[in-house]
């Protein structure tokens, strides 16, 4: 059943968000949302056409005498990043997303909204639909695995588009254009461990809560705290004190975003050294809670007792496993000295898990230049190679250097200008974006990225001001219809 969301203007956009709130999309689950996209298509007698990762191209047809206009390609992605808090209830494979208002803003329950990219799509679902728009022909792109590295994108299909004008709608920023973005890898490192039996003992679960988290490009200059080093360092500090023992750890759930949670259960000999490790942790998380009172005020932990253990890691695996989640590197590597306030290199630590005998690590690196990459994915192999981890690495993909004299950039800042009534900000960004990875498929494509307010995307306070969707896609109809005059 529709929701209140349905009910916000531009009726046109909302109403189909408020849809893809009801569908799982999650990366790699994209087909129902695919076969939604295909519906609204068929419905309008438009032709579809699947290439072999999955993405989903839509051609409208131009509007009366606008057929010799150029072709204009509209892309977002649709898959979102599925995070929810620890003490929420929700089965993203099934569950509908619920909404929540305060004010002039959106949000979900407890859980990630997917307005990255869900309000993209939304709008490009609006368009071709549209009956009263004066456009040329137009190719929408409907990409998947988006969140998972750009998957989707990386094996879109080279002889898909015939347009050689881009707007992404995946940006984040009310009156932003964006020109460029950053280039970025996944690193994967196994260390294994050996797991013994212990005797008589006590066990604790030491557990970090209350993170803002967020987007690992997007907010990654914010401080916030990582949960995964925030628990690391105060377990590293209660086994230098006693002979405690890991016997499981668990922290993040997507490379690309900032851990908010982690967990781990500690095996100790005794009460003594319980009282000891107790002690420890207590005062490495009081450290902790002043360093982040500004970034994470409602930062959180536990020290609770657990069921005895049977079996834990030796004292070796433990410490090695420690020492490798301390060393690996976290945060901002560099701002750039081109734009102001823009940050230039940076890695996010994303997701530690002990599984099948081994300690998975998931690092996610990001730079504006391709040579800083290829040196912090080094640092990063380095690092986990010495402590013995294998490491396998993803392909990178490039960043997307920006061009200020883009033909499409002067017409749609004129456009926002005229719209808003205020000149529109251009500038990068930190995160990726998918023009980077077409723009090296189709030689002299003109990219440009738009998008309304979205505020910490990649956790559970995702936001989109209401109010910045309305001239968002009055900025894009009025775009088409000035690149179908001509």
């Amino acid at each position: 059943m529709p929701t209140f969301v349905s009910d916000l203007r531009p009726f046109e956009v909302w109403s189909h968000f408020d849809n893809l709130l009801r569908i799982p999309r999650g990366s790699g689950s994209e087909a129902v949302a695919v076969a939604y996209v295909r519906e609204v298509a068929r419905r309008h007698r438009l032709e579809t056409t699947a290439d072999e990762a999955g993405n989903l191209l839509v051609r409208k047809r131009a509007a009366p005498n606008r057929g010799g206009a150029p072709v204009v390609v509209l892309q977002a992605h649709l898959d979102m990043v599925q995070e929810k808090n620890a003490d929420v209830a929700h089965d993203f494979a099934t569950d509908p997303i619920r909404p929540a208002r305060d004010g002039d803003w959106l949000s979900a329950d407890g859980t990630t909204l997917g307005a990255d990219n869900g309000l993209g799509a939304a709008a490009m679902l609006a368009v071709l639909e549209a009956d009263d728009l004066a456009h040329g022909p137009l190719e929408l792109l409907f990409t998947v695995n988006e969140e998972t590295g750009l998957t989707g994108a990386k094996g879109l299909a080279e002889d898909l588009l015939s347009g050689r004008l881009l707007i992404n709608l995946d940006s984040e920023e009310e009156g932003v254009i964006t020109i460029g973005c950053a280039g970025g890898a996944d690193s994967v490192l196994h260390l294994p461990v050996v797991t013994e039996p212990v005797g008589d003992g006590t066990a604790l679960v030491v557990s970090v809560s209350g993170l803002r988290g967020g987007h690992s490009g997007v907010d990654i200059h914010l401080q916030r705290g990582n949960a995964i080093r925030v628990l690391v360092r105060a377990l590293r500090s209660a086994v230098d004190r006693t002979d405690a023992r890991l016997a499981t750890i668990m922290g993040g759930n997507a490379r690309n975003a900032i851990p908010r949670e982690a967990s781990a259960t500690v095996w100790l000999p005794g009460p003594e050294a319980e009282t000891e490790c107790r002690e420890a942790l207590e005062a490495s998380f009081a450290i902790a809670r002043r360093e982040l009172v500004r970034s994470d005020p409602e930062f959180r932990h536990t020290i609770a007792g657990g069921a005895p253990a049977a079996a834990a890691w030796d004292a070796t695996s433990t410490r090695r496993a420690l020492d490798l989640l301390s060393a690996l590197p976290h945060g901002v590597m560099a701002m750039s000295l081109d734009l102001d306030g823009l940050v230039e290199t940076s890695v996010n630590l994303g997701v530690a898990r002990s599984e099948d005998g081994r300690l998975m690590i998931m690092v996610n690196s990001r730079s504006s230049l391709e040579g800083s990459l290829a040196a912090l994915r080094r640092r990063v192999r380095s690092i986990g190679e010495l402590a013995g981890a294998g490491v396998t690495e993803a392909d990178a993909y490039p960043p997307w250097p920006p061009d200020v004299d883009s033909a499409l950039l002067g017409l749609i800042r004129s456009a926002h200008q005229q719209v808003t009534g205020n000149p529109p900000v251009v500038g990068a960004m930190h995160a990726g974006l998918e023009c980077a990875i077409i723009g090296r498929k189709y030689d002299g494509m003109d990219m440009v990225s738009y998008g309304p307010q979205i505020e910490f995307p990649h956790s559970p306070d995702e936001r989109v001001r209401i109010g910045s969707v309305g001239p968002f896609y009055d900025v894009l109809r009025r775009v088409l219809e000035r690149l179908g005059e001509r």
